[in-house]
Parts: structure tokens; C-alpha cells; sequence
């Protein structure tokens, strides 16, 4: 079973109206299936670009601002259902700042062609995130969407780069692992493409990125982005030995599309020259419970 991918290098765009927004979106998911996309991959906080429809002091300030976003969260999510059932695609679009109970949560709605069928809470909040932005760690759920080619599960930027979310997801079903981004430097765009390859590698999965591009000046929160899409995967039987599957130039903005043969992760997970996979399994459910002595020698 054979799966095509886009992922996005997405500038955050200023727009004159809802409209205009809605437009856009429309142009970039009908690229993406003019490449025969299945699954399209939009960036974590693609999303506030919607903040240029607000006046300067809304703008400016980026607490009020993610206030402002609520109230246009149907319509943003009336927008991307209705893609998904035209264009008869699983569409996860950008982020978007979510408050709810008290809290805000960094959240990628996911959509197919039957309309909205969950979304994914980000769990690991960055220092911007936390300590300038307010946005909260969420409750932890974690979701696995199933598909007729398969199963995948999110994990959104600072995510990727820590184990625990994946294995569970992969041991849930999980053979791809999606990661929205938003980065300003190419040390944060490193981290997310080094967390997303370490993954693979456990996981025996493929994985894929989504990023932001381009610098927004008037965003406060977005305006300087730095990232590249890029699809990895485990290095093992009939998948490429560096695990690269594809990556896009640096900043360029556009989709970065693929074909993932779904059928290779089942055969290099029970047949693989290592099992990462199993162990991984192994090592969450048994060896974190062994007890593990620590010794220091003195040199």
C-alpha cells in the first residue's frame, strides 16, 4: 500500500480579509493534490497569519491576539473540513492556539474527506511557548488516526524531540509520524529534523516535517521563520541507507511531496538487520522497570 505525502514550507502571509485567507489556503491544497497528495502536512502556527485581519493593537500584542483567534475557530475549521471533502484528502492543518478551560493549547485539527475527525494537543511547550506566549502543556492524549493505507500520529515540534510520544504512538499502531513546525533559527530547525530522524530510527517509522518559512515583521509571535519539509525513515532493507527519504531546499516555499511505501515498515519491523522497533517496545514496557544500577568510578 503506497502512501503520497505533501509537506508544506509555509510563509506566514498577511491577508486583507477572511476571504482572501480562505482563497490562499485553497491555491496551496489544490497544488498539493495537482502532485496527487494524500495526506497534506500544513506547519505548526501556520495558522496566525489570521492575526493580520486584526487592528495594530491586536497585533501587537501576543496574549490578545490568541483571544482574538478563537473567535474565528469555526470558520477556520469550516474552511479545512470543506477542502478535505472537495478535494477527498486527510488534510492536518497549521496549529492553532486553543483556549479551553482556563488554558490555551497548541492544537492540529485534523481533517478527511468526512470533515473533522480529531486534533492533536502539543505536551512539550518551548521557552517562547511557556514563558512569553502563555501557551499550556495539554492533557495527555495522544491520538492515532487510522487510514486505509495505514496509521499515523502527530507530534508537534518540540515533540519530535523526545521519545515517549512516538513509542506510544507507534505501539498503538502508528507507522507514520507527522511533525508540524515552527522555527526562527536553523539550530531549532535542526533540533526538530534531528528529533524526527532519532524517531525514525526507534521506531522503525517514517516521519515527516512540516515548517515555516520566510520572516512575517508586523507578527510578533511568527516573524522570523526558518525550516524545510523532509520525509525520513529507519536505515534498513530496501529503504535508503541514510535514512533520508527526501528534503527540500532551506526557505523555499512550496510542498514537498512523496510516495511512502507503507508496506516496508511492516517488513523491516519484523524482519529488519535490527529490531529498534521491538526494543523500543521492550524498553517502555519492561527494562524502564528493571532496576538500573549507576556507578561512578573515579580516573
Amino acid at each position: 500500500m503506497n502512501l503520497t505525502v505533501a509537506a508544506a514550507q509555509y510563509p506566514i502571509t498577511e491577508h486583507t480579509s477572511f476571504d482572501t485567507w480562505r482563497a490562499h489556503v485553497n491555491q496551496w491544497v489544490e497544488a498539493a493534490v495537482r502532485q496527487k497528495a494524500q495526506l497534506l502536512l500544513f506547519p505548526e502556527y501556520g495558522s496566525m497569519e489570521l492575526v493580520s485581519l486584526f487592528p495594530p493593537e491586536v497585533r501587537g500584542d501576543i496574549r490578545w491576539q490568541v483571544q482574538e483567534l478563537h473567535v474565528l475557530r469555526a470558520d477556520f475549521i469550516g474552511v479545512f473540513a470543506e477542502l478535505a471533502r472537495e478535494y477527498g484528502v486527510v488534510i492536518v492543518a497549521p496549529s492553532l492556539p486553543v483556549p479551553e478551560d482556563g488554558s490555551i493549547f497548541n492544537r492540529a485539527f485534523v481533517f478527511s474527506p468526512k470533515g473533522l475527525v480529531g486534533y492533536q494537543d502539543k505536551f512539550f511547550m518551548t521557552r517562547f511557548e511557556d514563558e512569553v506566549w502563555g501557551i499550556h502543556s495539554a492533557p495527555k492524549t495522544l491520538t492515532v488516526f487510522e487510514a486505509a493505507w495505514g496509521c499515523f500520529g502527530i507530534q508537534i515540534c518540540y515533540d519530535v524531540e523526545f521519545a515517549l510520544g512516538s513509542q506510544l504512538l507507534s505501539a498503538a499502531g502508528a507507522s507514520v509520524i507527522l511533525a508540524p513546525s515552527c522555527t526562527e533559527t536553523i539550530r531549532g530547525a535542526t533540533r526538530v529534523h534531528v528529533g524526527a530522524r532519532a524517531r525514525a530510527l526507534e521506531n522503525q517509522a517514517y516521519t515527516v516535517i512540516s515548517q515555516t518559512v520566510g520572516n512575517a515583521l508586523w507578527s510578533p509571535a511568527v516573524d522570523i521563520n526558518y525550516g524545510y519539509a523532509a520525509m525520513y525513515c529507519t536505515p534498513d532493507h530496501n529503504l535508503p541507507e541514510d535514512g533520508i527519504l527526501t528534503t527540500e531546499v532551506p526557505q523555499k516555499e512550496g510542498w514537498l511531496t512523496h510516495t511512502l511505501d507503507m508496506t516496508l515498515i511492516d517488513a523491516v519491523r519484523t524482519e529488519g538487520q535490527v529490531f529498534n522497533y521491538k526494543d523500543s517496545q521492550r524498553l517502555m514496557s519492561s527494562f524502564l522497570h528493571e532496576k538500573v544500577e549507576v556507578v561512578k568510578r573515579r580516573v
